[in-house]
């Protein structure tokens, strides 16, 4: 079966100040503002959609996430935990972007506190809302990334912790924690909860209404990161997983 496409928008190199001002309205302590220097990477276009996650249910036979009703196709998937985000990851050779790398791409070259300006209007954003949108239904970001604020949170890589108020090289995050990062507010909250310095974590075992996810590349690539997605969903135990790796060394 072939893999769902993403349409990739190139991000450039490039040094920003990450978090936020102390005058911030809805400013949160935790978001203490340092230097960050990232190399270029891909991020996808839109938010990964339900018919793009479905594809990988019925590659791995997995149960498919509910719509709550509003909706499947290209609207973003949701239900999915960050487990579940990872592993799609995976299997399409990708990754989930680190934190830095999200609040850069989502600012695009802005300082401000949404990459519109100081406030966020309804006609460029999906929040305070009561369903999900289609992905590309408001005006993308300078760079080209659409629903960067609003419609679903986005996982991130990270574990949700402190941030160091020193100067950063492409960091990945506290090395361990109890929740995962995700970013960018969704159609369920207020303006507030979609600035670009917005952050807020949960339980990466748990799918939740309001949180999707997009990709980042390079990651994993070829039958590598397939085995590891078919080990995270199917495969229970360590003798089970390296069985499986023998069998793709054998077929390939």
């Amino acid at each position: 079966m072939s893999k769902p496409k993403i349409e990739w928008v190139e991000i450039p190199r490039g040094m920003f100040e990450m978090g936020s001002p102390a005058d911030e309205t809805g400013r949160d302590k935790k978001e203490i503002q340092h230097m960050v220097t990232l190399r270029a990477f891909k991020m996808s276009r839109f938010a990964v959609t339900f018919d793009q996650y479905d594809a990988f249910c019925d590659e791995m036979g997995l149960q498919k996430p509910d719509d709550d009703g509003s909706g499947r196709g290209n609207r973003p998937v949701i239900h999915v935990s960050w487990e579940d985000a990872n592993n799609f990851a995976l299997w399409m050779g990708c990754r989930l972007p680190t934190e830095a790398e999200w609040e850069y791409a989502c600012r695009a070259g802005t300082t401000t506190a949404f990459n519109t300006g100081n406030s966020l209007s309804r006609s460029q954003a999906n929040y305070d809302s009561p369903k999900t949108m289609p992905v590309g239904s408001y005006p993308p970001n300078a760079w080209g990334l659409y629903e960067m604020h609003g419609n679903v949170w986005d996982w991130c890589s990270d574990w949700y912790g402190d941030y160091s108020a020193s100067a950063q090289t492409n960091p990945r995050g506290p090395s361990k924690g109890f929740y995962r990062v995700h970013r960018g507010g969704s159609y369920i909250h207020v303006a507030e909860y979609c600035r670009s310095a917005r952050r807020y974590g949960d339980n990466p075992n748990v799918g939740y209404e309001c949180i999707g996810f997009r990709l980042v590349f390079p990651g994993k690539t070829g039958i590598i990161s397939t085995v590891l997605a078919i080990c995270n969903v199917k495969i229970r135990n360590l003798k089970a997983c390296i069985r499986e790796i023998a069998i793709f060394k054998h077929f390939r």
